[in-house]
Order: structure tokens, then C-alpha cells, then sequence
């Protein structure tokens, strides 16, 4: 049984026919005495061409029409992409995920379309035809459309960016820090959770990072990325984000993209590479002297791993960079006032360092994966005054700090996600 049931009257043109309004009745009637008992959330999506007062939709009709609106919350904005991101934020705000649409037949493949661009697989949709719901119909409509050509979808694509480009920023503005040790050859930042359009709360508000589990669309991921492409001066059109794996494989960008890898380096101009960060470790290398540079995705697994050193000796090998040249400094992640791990696996920290591990004869020590790093960048030659590890806002908790940042530690699987980034600017 769907948990919320969406009536697609967008663009239908009522009239005041009494005929018109008995087949809608009709149609609330069966919507509420079939999904009421369980649905969460029953809504009505039209436009302008149905007279709506705000909320509330109010129709000159007779015979109990109006009554039976207001069991219904009504949508009513000039554009799709507006009507079915509120519609989405209420779901969001119910977490609900089963979604009945009955839509007209004509419409159902737009329907789709505007669906995929702003929802994930988190949501479960099923279709049901307007038109046999309400046996004859509103109107005489015309057939199933079943193909979207890629001009329409262009269009779809076009207007739900410009509807997402007119939200205001949530919870504070976009925040960039950065570290005096990158010259300004470099552009470069880590990015807070302040200053984008995300609203799930886990997600808000400077989300950057979409998957089919998670709530947020890559559309809403883009438009917080053009944002943050404004405002530090970079072209998103060239920007790559690593593929994590938790592991040490490198993408030497110009060469075969793996499948998956927690580093990438490069020496192309107007380029902007990203690593990935919520607890985990995103770090930027910068060598100004062979114009290169890199970044890598650090959790407790590629520390270990040496993903860092991996990503350094990266450098070393194609851009013949030197050890002494290169500039390593480490992003918000959790710290170890808040990280444990089960001995088992804290042993290899101990061993790299006591110094990296806190209560070690607990079931759950914790670790530092911050101090593992340093260690193990300077044991691969990189100066220690080139590492920028402390700073007032890079060594903050992200666990901690939950107006700052992101944190899987306490969020959970629906939590948001901070980057770092560097490019060469042209």
C-alpha cells in the first residue's frame, strides 16, 4: 500500500460543467476510501488553470467537492519542476518513500522523466492511468506518449535548474576554507555543510555528493557544485570527483580511469579535482614548482593502505616532482575523540604509533587517523612543515561540529558530504 498517493492534475483545464466536477469527486472519493486508512500523505498537483488560494484549492462546485479538498494538501505552482520539488520536500519531511502517481495517460512519461531528475531509488513509484481511475475521464485526452526525445528532456533538465538556481541558501552562507601553505597559483578549498539548497537535515544544506541511497538528486548536488564553482572561481564542466573504494589506487588523470580509486593527480590547467569527505580524511597536494597536483579520500582503511603516499609517489612518477616540493594538507574529518575501532583493527595503528590509539586495552579503542597520516607522510619523505594537519578550522571533529560539517559517525547511512579540491588555474 503506497504511504503517498499524488493526483496529477496539472494542465487540466476544468470547467464548471457539473459533469466535470462529479467525475473529480468521483475520483477523491475512490483516492481517499482506497488509501486513506494507510496513505500518509494525499496530495493534488495542478496550476494555474485550477483557481488555488495558497494551500488551498477552492473550486465552485457542489455536491461535497469542496469538503472533500481540503483531506487533500494541493500543490499549486506555474511550473513542474517547482510543484514536484515542494511535493518531493513534503515526502522528504514525512520520510515516506512508497509513492502512488495517477497521472494522465499522456502525461505519464513526462511524469517519469521529471521524476528521474528529482528523485532517487530511496523512493519506490508506482503508476496508475487518470483516465481509467476516473472511467471517461476529465477530458477527452490524447494517447500515451512513450518516447522523450532529448530536446525534451534538455527541457526537463533546463527547468528544474532553473527553478534550483532560484532557492535560497540554507543554514548560513558558503563557507571555503583555506590553507595559507597552497600558493595562489592553486585554487583550492574544503568546503563546510553551509550555503546550499540540501534541506533533509542529514543532508543540509551544502550536500555534495548523490547516490541512489541517499535522498538527495544529483541535480540538487549540482546546483550546490555550480555554487561552489561561483564562489571559488573554478568550471564545474571540469571537475572529478575520486570513485572511493577505501583503498590506494591512484588515477593519473590523462591516463585510463580506473573503476574505482581514492586518489587522483594532475597537471592540467583548469582542471578541479575533488576528494570525498564525512569522517574520512580528504587531503590536497599541491607542488607549485611542477605545477601539479592531487588529492586523495583517507578513511581508517587507506590510511592504512597508504593512499596519501600512493597519491604523492603518484606525483613523483609523472610530473617528476620532488618530495621537498610537495605541500600536503589534511581536511575536516572525525577525530579520535569520537572514533573507535574494534581492537583488531586498532592494532595495526598501535603499531604504526601508540601515540595514534587511545585505550587500547577497550574492545573499541580510539584512533587517530589524522596523526597515522602524518606519520606516514613524513616517513615517505615529505617535509614536516609541508603537512598542515592543525588549523582552527581544518582539525575540527566533523563528528563534533554538526553545524560545521557532515559526519557518517553521527549521522548515519543518510549523511551528507564535505569535499576538498584543488585546480591549477589557466
Amino acid at each position: 500500500m503506497a504511504e503517498a498517493v499524488l493526483i496529477d492534475l496539472f494542465g487540466l483545464k476544468l470547467n464548471s460543467q457539473k459533469t466535470c466536477h462529479q467525475t473529480l469527486l468521483k475520483t477523491l472519493n475512490a483516492v481517499r476510501n482506497h488509501h486513506g486508512a494507510k496513505a500518509k500523505f494525499l496530495c493534488i498537483m495542478c496550476c494555474s488553470n485550477i483557481s488555488c488560494d495558497h494551500d488551498n484549492c477552492e473550486l465552485e462546485t457542489s455536491n461535497g467537492l469542496s469538503a472533500l479538498l481540503r483531506e487533500f494538501e494541493t500543490v499549486s505552482n506555474p511550473s513542474m519542476a517547482a510543484s514536484l520539488y515542494t511535493i518531493k520536500q513534503k515526502i522528504d519531511e514525512k520520510n515516506l518513500s512508497s509513492i502512488k502517481v495517477i497521472v494522465p495517460v499522456h502525461r505519464k512519461t513526462l511524469m517519469m522523466a521529471f521524476i528521474g531528475q528529482l528523485f532517487t531509488d530511496v523512493y519506490n513509484f508506482e503508476f496508475e492511468d487518470l483516465q481509467m481511475t476516473l472511467r471517461g475521464g476529465l477530458l477527452k485526452q490524447p494517447t500515451e506518449i512513450n518516447i522523450i526525445t532529448a530536446q525534451e528532456l534538455e527541457a526537463i533538465q533546463n527547468e528544474i535548474e532553473t527553478y534550483l538556481r532560484s532557492l535560497p541558501t540554507l543554514k548560513g552562507e558558503l563557507t571555503i576554507i583555506t590553507s595559507p601553505l597552497i600558493p595562489d597559483i592553486f585554487i583550492h578549498g574544503f568546503t563546510t555543510r553551509t550555503g546550499g539548497i540540501s534541506y533533509i537535515p542529514t543532508l543540509s544544506s551544502f550536500n555534495l555528493f548523490s547516490s541512489s541511497k541517499r535522498r538527495d538528486p544529483k541535480a540538487v548536488v549540482q546546483e550546490n557544485l555550480r555554487r561552489l564553482g561561483n564562489a571559488a572561481g573554478f568550471n564545474v564542466k571540469k571537475f572529478y570527483r575520486i570513485k572511493t573504494d577505501h583503498a590506494n589506487d591512484v588515477w593519473i588523470m590523462g591516463r585510463k580511469e580506473p573503476e574505482s580509486y581514492d586518489g587522483i593527480t594532475t597537471n592540467q590547467r583548469g582542471v578541479t579535482i575533488a576528494a570525498l569527505g564525512a569522517d574520512c580524511i580528504p587531503i590536497v597536494f599541491a607542488d607549485p614548482v611542477r605545477k601539479a597536483c592531487g588529492v586523495a579520500h583517507s578513511g581508517w582503511r587507506g590510511t592504512l593502505l597508504g593512499v596519501a603516499m600512493a597519491t604523492v609517489n603518484a606525483m613523483i612518477a609523472e610530473y617528476s616532482c620532488s618530495l621537498e616540493d610537495i605541500t600536503v594538507v589534511l581536511g575536516p574529518s572525525v577525530g579520535p575523540c569520537c572514533f573507535t575501532l574494534p581492537r583488531e583493527s586498532a592494532k595495526a595503528f598501535h603499531n604504526l604509533d601508540p601515540g595514534c590509539v587511545r585505550l587500547f586495552g577497550s574492545p573499541n579503542p580510539y584512533v587517530d587517523i589524522r596523526k597515522a597520516t602524518r606519520i606516514l607522510l613524513e616517513q615517505g619523505g615529505i617535509l614536516p612543515q609541508n603537512i598542515q594537519d592543525q588549523n582552527q578550522d581544518l582539525n575540527l571533529c566533523t563528528s563534533c561540529h554538526p553545524d560545521k560539517f557532515f559526519s557518517h559517525v553521527r549521522d548515519g547511512l543518510n549523511f551528507g558530504t564535505q569535499i576538498g579540491f584543488i585546480s591549477i588555474r589557466e
